[in-house]
């Protein structure tokens, strides 16, 4: 079936051989190995987790201050702080991968293309981390503490400073919103070698 559909894919036979050499050799690339399978599923992973925490972070910012009658805003925020250090690990890790990647191609000249690729998983793994960080920085300088999914206590880096948390709070809104700019860019890229389907984004659905 597979065979049937790549002849027919151009109707110059010279063509359609180049084709169907060019996809095979191209598929034979996308058998996963566990550093693969593992990269996958990070991202999708970090892909909902980031979805999740914008979409929330809207509902959060408008609950009441926290008093002696409404303490519920702190289960958003620790939820929030917990799902943001641990897309930080994950995009350190994407990030290594990534950059271990692009050395091993570094002696291959890689097409224009390839380095745009590449750059604009650096600026988006740079922008998820800075995010991270930015929040917690924020968080650290409001005075409330940080329990790692309400196991572990983490340390209080500084002491409560209001002009640097509203200066980390504006880095940590700012750089989202410049991350959901990326993130659409990406998107956006993903759908067009779909819409293709040049097998490019066939290798983030595989198991």
């Amino acid at each position: 079936m597979a065979y049937t559909y790549l002849v027919f894919y151009s109707s110059s036979p010279v063509s359609g051989r180049r084709q169907l050499q060019f996809r095979i050799k191209k598929r034979s690339k996308l058998v996963p190995n566990k550093i693969e399978r593992l990269k996958v599923f990070f991202h999708w992973l970090m892909a909902i987790n980031v979805f999740f925490l914008f979409m929330s972070s809207w509902w959060m910012l408008a609950l009441p201050l926290p008093s002696e009658n409404f303490t519920f805003r702190e289960l958003p925020f620790q939820l929030h702080k917990n799902i943001g250090i641990t897309i930080f690990v994950i995009a350190i890790y994407l990030l290594a991968v990534r950059v271990s990647k692009i050395r091993r191609k570094a002696f291959k000249s890689p097409i224009k293309s390839e380095r745009f690729v590449e750059k604009g998983h650096l600026v988006l793994y740079f922008l998820i981390i800075f995010c991270c960080i930015s929040g917690y920085l924020s968080s650290s300088y409001s005075g409330w503490g940080t329990t790692l999914w309400w196991s572990l206590d983490l340390p209080l880096w500084a002491e409560e400073n209001d002009s640097l948390n509203i200066l980390f709070s504006d880095l940590h809104l700012w750089s989202c919103w410049a991350l959901l700019l990326v993130i659409a860019g990406h998107v956006g890229v993903a759908l067009y070698h779909a819409f293709r389907s040049d097998l490019t984004t066939d290798k983030m659905y595989r198991w």
